[in-house]
């Protein structure tokens, strides 16, 4: 039974009580003297009381459950950090308008009764909102001052506050699958979060009619499977929604800012939209790129030539990291192994590619 057709039923109630009560107040004052060509006292509370009922079991929920849900949803999207920041503001914001309540109560009249309450709604709001702004200048404070005064554990400390770090994962860095070897290698400091949009989505995906799309969902099952059997990679499942947003994407970078972690991910689309909003990402083909051997032109490679290239009488072979290598004049080398020396290195989009010639050019 939910908590909305419980609260309809009370409301139904509550409200045809009151309307018995009023309907028959109204009905006494309407027909003083009863007679044929009015209504009774007892239709008066009938009628009446029939619309309270109406009334309570369409309105009570937008009065109770609803802003009850409401609350809780907007509290679910706060994080903690904002949450304690707010309450910090709100607190001091009482005190001051507790000092300031009594002088202000000797003003004159109105005043004296109108100022104090005026105070403590704006000194309120105005807390809330300044803590909240300033909530990061805030813990730095905080925690300059647990490292003032625990100078000897700093150490410790400081190889602690990486582990504390949040990054949300998202659908296709999940069915990608190399964030199980790059996780296992310590490389991402701090505790894997997927959302449970994430994980509906990756499920959607998994039970496609789309062969190669279920092939999909189900290695991005297997790779979580993988994630949660490791000891050493933390990785949490959280229940946290954004209302009114219905595309993953912007529900990660919404929450993403709400919780203030980077996202992982290896969309490119998304990798835009999250840097146009502030937010951090973290991109596995960057990443893939990054630790790819840096060649200089004049080293000496030795690669296989496996097809031809774009322009005329060019080879293409590929390096054991998939970097490209154009070969010039390497047509005739297809299918063979050959010494090249490096001409060029373009660093594309796509990724790094190499130009070369063969050796004995």
């Amino acid at each position: 039974m939910s908590a909305d057709f419980v609260a309809r039923l009370a409301g139904m109630i509550a409200f045809s009580i009151l309307g018995v009560y009023w309907g028959t107040y109204l009905g006494r004052m309407a027909n003083p003297t009863p007679g044929a060509q009015v209504f009774t006292v007892e239709q008066y509370a009938f009628t009446i009381g029939l619309v309270g009922a109406l009334a309570g079991l369409i309105l009570t929920p937008y009065f109770t459950t609803r802003p009850i849900k409401d609350l809780q949803s907007w509290m679910s999207r706060m994080s903690s950090k904002s949450l304690f920041a707010s309450l910090v503001g709100l607190t001091v914001g009482l005190i001051i308008a507790a000092l300031l309540a009594f002088p202000i109560s000797l003003l004159p009249s109105p005043f004296g009764q109108v100022l104090p309450f005026v105070g403590v709604v704006l000194l309120c709001y105005l807390g809330v909102t300044v803590f909240s702004v300033r909530q990061d200048d805030l813990f730095s404070m905080f925690q300059g001052v647990t490292r003032v005064g625990a100078a000897p554990a700093a150490p410790a400390d400081t190889t602690e506050r990486p582990e504390s770090r949040t990054i949300l994962l998202d659908t296709s860095v999940i069915i990608d699958g190399r964030i199980a070897d790059i996780a296992r290698t310590g490389f991402l400091p701090g505790s894997l979060l997927i959302p449970h949009f994430v994980l509906n989505e990756l499920q959607y995906i998994a039970d496609s009619a789309d062969s190669l799309r279920r092939q999909r969902g189900r290695r991005g099952m297997e790779v979580l499977a993988t994630l949660q059997r490791e000891p050493g990679i933390p990785v949490r499942i959280t229940d946290t929604d954004v209302e009114g947003v219905r595309d993953v994407d912007d529900k990660l970078v919404i929450l993403a800012r709400q919780m203030h972690c980077p996202i992982l991910t290896n969309d490119f689309n998304l990798n835009r939209i999250a840097e146009l909003q502030g937010v951090t990402i973290l991109n596995i083909n960057d990443l893939a790129n990054a630790v790819k051997s840096v060649l200089l032109p004049g080293e000496m490679l030795y690669v296989r030539v496996i097809q031809e290239g774009k322009e005329s009488n060019q080879g293409v072979g590929y390096l054991e990291d998939g970097t490209m290598v154009v070969i010039e004049n390497g047509r005739e080398f297809i299918d063979h192994e050959v010494n090249v020396l490096v001409t060029k290195v373009l660093q594309t989009a796509a990724g790094r590619m190499i130009f070369a010639r063969p050796e004995r050019d």
